[in-house]
């Protein structure tokens, strides 16, 4: 019964996966010049804001102008920035956070309120875009009735802790969110997204409340859409592998904070959490663990069905094939983070994420 039990967890998410690979599509270019307005949030990223700005400074097809926050950095970031000579490009100073804001919301709220233009393009510094992005996404945004979309950039991962973690992004996404319903309900609990690379009409940012609505969130790639659907307006998902990159994190211990800061916003939470544990330690890990205990046909068409799914998503979204046949040990660690994401918030414990601490959300 355990082995039947793995499997049917096993092979859900592949039938829902092939049927979502269908809908989730990377946009084609706009048919005219958008005018777009790039926002981008910036503290302590010297390593990463005169690459970001290069490469959206070097867009074809639009209309562009680039808004950066520095959100009190004390590294080097104003000195590149300062060192950057296109009119194109604004930098504003973020001043101090307000009680009850988050650093990323604070900062894209204050963007959005000086931008000049329809199309926002909220964009994390660390994403690295190709000529032809904006045009593409300003043609999902004309092709489509939604308010605001996301894309999923293509993630560069070089340790273990990147390969066994991040790649789960596209499992959970695809294999857990039916992309059809999504795309003909309002319903918030279809809202979606990613933070590092999101698109919105600014008229709806506004009537939806925009950054402002969540201003204590760390997750703005999950509750912003949430947002937009509450107040009524619909939101898309768009692959972005072809046309952006991001390097999220680059060591074990930027991994682990960056995913515990915002894991109660999402599948971390009292009632949710032992379930996921469930549906994603029955339908990973526990046919790894059967197959060892006592080898048979069904534990290993179980397996065969948790690893088939993330081998054809590590083609598709280019991962490496080692995170794909190791995915029992990623489903692990991922469950490993969100359980201390919890434990951390009953403890009473902040989030911690760029020198700032936070209250975990519930």
């Amino acid at each position: 019964m355990m082995a039947w039990a793995a499997l049917v967890l096993a092979a859900l998410p592949v039938l829902l996966a092939l049927d979502n690979l269908r809908r989730y599509r990377k946009p084609a270019l706009s048919t005219d010049t958008p005018r777009i307005s790039v926002l981008i949030p910036a503290r302590n990223e010297e390593g990463n804001i005169g690459a970001a700005v290069g490469t959206i400074l070097a867009s074809r097809g639009v209309e562009l102008e680039i808004v950066v926050m520095d959100d009190g950095s004390t590294d080097h970031t104003p000195e590149i920035l300062a060192g950057i000579a296109d009119p194109r490009l604004r930098v504003a100073q973020g001043g101090v956070l307000p009680a009850g804001w988050s650093g990323k919301q604070h900062a894209c709220a204050a963007l959005a309120r000086l931008a000049q233009f329809e199309l926002l393009v909220f964009v994390d510094a660390d994403v690295r875009l190709a000529p032809d992005a904006l045009s593409r996404m300003a043609g999902f945004m004309a092709r489509n009735d939604v308010a605001l979309a996301s894309g999923f950039p293509c993630q560069i991962t070089r340790t273990w802790s990147e390969i066994l973690l991040l790649p789960l992004i596209h499992f959970l996404l695809l294999g857990f969110l039916p992309l059809a319903r999504m795309q003909v309900s309002a319903s918030p609990a279809f809202g979606a997204g990613c933070g590092q690379l999101m698109i919105a009409r600014a008229t709806a940012y506004a009537q939806a409340g925009g950054h402002a609505a969540i201003r204590a969130s760390m997750h703005d790639g999950l509750m912003l859409p949430r947002i937009f659907r509450r107040a009524g307006f619909m939101t898309g998902l768009f692959d972005a592998t072809d046309f952006a990159t991001c390097r999220m994190y680059t060591n074990a211990h930027d991994v682990w904070e960056g995913l515990t800061k915002n894991a109660t916003e999402g599948m971390a939470k009292k009632l949710a959490l032992p379930i996921w544990t469930l549906i994603l330690g029955g339908g990973a890990i526990l046919p790894l663990i059967l197959l060892i205990a006592s080898p048979g046909p069904i534990a290993a068409a179980a397996l065969a069905c948790a690893i088939g799914l993330r081998l054809i998503l590590a083609l598709r979204f280019q991962q490496p094939i080692v995170g794909a046949l190791l995915h029992p040990i990623g489903v692990a660690a991922l469950l490993v983070v969100q359980w201390a994401a919890l434990l951390r918030l009953l403890a009473g414990r902040p989030a911690t994420w760029r020198g700032r601490a936070y209250p975990a959300q519930t």
